[in-house]
């Protein structure tokens, strides 16, 4: 490509494509660990702690530490962005993403290292998200700057559908490796292929990655003089732009991540976890929804360029509001219909003096505590009440053995079937339209974005400008959703308990962006 002169359509076409596959890319290096993490590998290999409930929240507290990385990630590649450029950043940031990812896969199990294992991945997980923080903001804001007046949410959609592509490529890589190989091979290495599938990944979007210039954009402003010379200062001291910078975290970033994730791994979670569908259906039904909601994040994309960036979001946080539990309550119905009538007709309630849980303990308090304990790692919803000695009830009626074997007995004679299960085929569709439910709130909130950050900012700091906010929202308000949710869920014995999390910054969100965002200028420069 020529830099000196405006892109051209193939010009276009090789940036979005190049941008779009490298994004695509580096998020299934981040996901391939939580789409791991959700199936319960990871756990079992890097964290075991004899208690599952541990092991999974240890797992997704692992997941959580990368994206607590990413705004470090964001500063310091924001800062090579804006000084060095667009294309040599976030070339250094997937080589850095793909070699972390490698590693992973070739980490020893805790069996066979101990504590160094868990110590090694996590500094893995630390490096994914130094990278992923410098990913995003530079393929943002080099699709942007290429793009023309009036195509920019259009073109920089395909960055946020690149994302969600991520996570459909891990499962695929995922399902394919396992339906390859033997059972007891996949459980015992054959997870590691995944990981070291991102080697070739990583040479693919190099290759394509080599073959772009600079953005029209930073090249004009190193012509000119004009760069910054202290991006992530100037960030927080340009005139309005820590306002804006405020905005974009609260209101955009945090909003949006939520629903996404929500979306992706807490629907994962829950239909392998809480409603006991057989992990390799619930991860094609979870994949499938994520592909066909691709449309809606290029298609909410391309409708801000002719309504605006705000509405599209505000809208889609409002409905939001009103839809997540509904739909939740809807697949919770729809993945084991036994098991979800067993809850309604015969709950479960857990009484005593205290009934105090902690998922982290080895051993609990008292007797209240380890039936709940026992509960929580079945996977089986309860309430708590208090009363001066401990009872169980399932249906109203009281439970004299309190031993695993006994609760396990009065359970399944109420009715509940802990065996996994593949639902029907009318279900699976009822599922996966409610999964493209899913999609279309988080395609509206997202698809919008990488435009609408790339306007916020001025061209001399936008890269740090968009980067800083974006993975500090991004990285904690998103990063920690699984392990908070799965937490929620494990102290109250409710597997819809968690959504309480998404629904709260969903409703921050939607009010910082309502009432704090401006609608920005649609220009390219």
């Amino acid at each position: 490509m020529d830099h000196s002169a405006q892109p051209s359509p193939a010009d276009i076409r090789l940036v979005i494509t190049a941008s779009s596959l490298g994004t695509v890319f580096e998020w299934y290096d981040f996901f391939i660990y939580g789409t791991l993490a959700a199936s319960g590998i990871i756990g079992r290999t890097f964290f075991p702690a004899g208690n599952e409930i541990v092991q999974t929240l240890l797992a997704w507290a692992g997941f959580a530490v990368g994206f607590g990385f990413r705004p470090l990630g964001a500063v310091l590649f924001g800062y090579l962005g804006d000084r060095l450029g667009r294309k040599y950043t976030f070339l250094v940031t997937i080589a850095l993403m793909g070699v972390a990812t490698a590693g992973v896969g070739l980490v020893p199990s805790a069996a066979a290292i101990g504590f160094a294992a868990p110590a090694l991945v996590l500094l893995l997980r630390i490096a994914q998200g130094l990278a992923l923080g410098g990913e995003y903001g530079g393929a943002a804001v080099y699709v942007a700057e290429h793009s023309p007046p009036g195509k920019s949410g259009f073109y920089t959609s395909f960055i946020q559908a690149g994302v969600v592509g991520g996570f459909v490529l891990s499962l695929a890589v995922v399902l394919v490796t396992k339906g390859v190989l033997p059972a007891a091979v996949w459980q015992d290495w054959g997870w590691r292929v995944p990981f070291l599938f991102s080697l070739l990944l990583l040479a693919i979007s190099l290759w394509m990655r080599l073959k772009l210039s600079e953005s029209p954009v930073f090249t004009a402003m190193r012509a000119a003089g004009e760069r910054a010379k202290n991006p992530i200062l100037e960030s927080f001291t340009y005139p309005g732009n820590l306002k804006r910078m405020v905005v974009a975290l609260f209101g955009i970033a945090a909003g949006l991540t939520v629903v996404w994730y929500t979306a992706m791994f807490t629907v994962l979670s829950f239909l392998q976890g809480a409603m006991r569908v057989e992990e390799t259906t619930a991860q094609l039904i979870a994949g499938a929804g994520a592909l066909l909601g691709l449309v809606f994040f290029v298609g909410f994309g391309r409708l801000s360029d002719r309504i605006g960036r705000k509405r599209p979001i505000v809208w889609g946080y409002a409905a939001t509001l009103v839809l997540l539990f509904p739909i939740f309550w809807g697949l919770g119905a729809a993945a084991n219909p036994e098991l979800a009538q067993a809850a309604r007709a015969a709950p479960v309630i857990v009484s005593g003096p205290h009934c105090a849980y902690s998922p982290f303990a080895k051993e609990q308090g008292d007797a209240c505590g380890q039936l709940l304990d026992h509960l929580s790692k079945k996977g089986v919803a309860y309430s708590t009440r208090r009363t001066p000695g401990t009872v169980l009830s399932i249906g109203g009626v009281p439970v004299p053995d309190h031993s695993p074997a006994g609760v396990d007995a009065a359970l399944a004679q109420a009715g509940y079937d802990l065996a996994p299960v593949v639902p029907p085929l009318a279900n699976l569709l009822t599922i996966l339209a409610l999964i493209l439910m899913l999609g279309a709130l988080s395609g509206v909130t997202y698809g919008p974005v990488a435009a609408l950050l790339s306007e916020m900012f001025p061209p001399a700091i936008r890269y740090s400008s968009l980067s800083i906010p974006y993975h500090l929202g991004t990285g904690y308000f998103g990063g920690f959703l699984p392990f908070i949710s799965q937490y929620i869920v494990a102290r109250t014995g409710d597997p819809y308990a968690g959504l309480w999390y998404t629904w709260g910054v969903v409703a921050l969100a939607l009010v910082v962006t309502a009432f704090g965002l401006q609608e920005p200028q649609k220009t390219r420069a």
